[in-house]
């Protein structure tokens, strides 16, 4: 009995996925873990890459999240905007954080591959420059460097037509007595 290495299956774990979506299926992994592709030869080419990418999807759930509390502003659903903004607030010390991994890339190491970046820059993200958008900060000047993608500069109109301080406008004739009114969190 000891001899045996342990199968998963013997306590009810599935492990035959070739007629049913597996993890891997669910999260698109293989086109994931394929999106990352050095341009040089630099070991640490790829720290930088996975942790802008994983900055971009964290970005992009924060964009989720905020975009769901604006709604959800907007019907008076408060509870679930606050647990969706408390979610942003922790998506974004997540980000943050992130940037200590980073930091362990000294800058000769970084040195070592920027050529390979040309002109490109994290001043380019339009998620980014999205989210700016969102909380306010609404400086036309910042389409231009998405300038050569059509695509990008209608969603990043798109949310400069929006009301920029509805929500605040919202939540402040909502709620503009002492805090002890205010909804609970549930």
């Amino acid at each position: 009995m000891g001899d045996e290495p342990y199968n998963p299956a013997a306590e009810g774990a599935e492990m035959n996925f070739s007629a049913k979506m597996s993890y891997t299926d669910y999260l698109n992994l293989d086109q994931i873990l394929s999106a990352q592709t050095p341009l040089g030869q630099t070991h640490d080419e790829m720290l930088f890459i996975v942790q802008h990418q994983t900055s971009e999807l964290w970005m992009r759930l924060a964009l989720h999240e905020m975009n769901a509390a604006r709604a959800a502003i907007r019907d008076d659903r408060f509870p679930p905007a606050f647990k969706m903004l408390a979610r942003v607030s922790k998506i974004f010390e997540q980000l943050n954080n992130a940037w200590d991994v980073l930091r362990t890339m000294t800058p000769s190491e970084y040195t070592s591959f920027r050529e390979d970046l040309a002109q490109s820059s994290g001043f380019q993200s339009w998620q980014y420059r999205l989210i700016e958008f969102v909380v306010g900060n609404r400086n036309h000047a910042l389409l231009k460097p998405h300038a050569h993608r059509p695509d990008l500069i209608e969603v990043l109109k798109a949310e400069l037509a929006q009301p920029s301080q509805a929500c605040m406008t919202r939540l402040s004739q909502r709620f503009s007595g002492p805090v002890s009114t205010y909804p609970k969190m549930s």
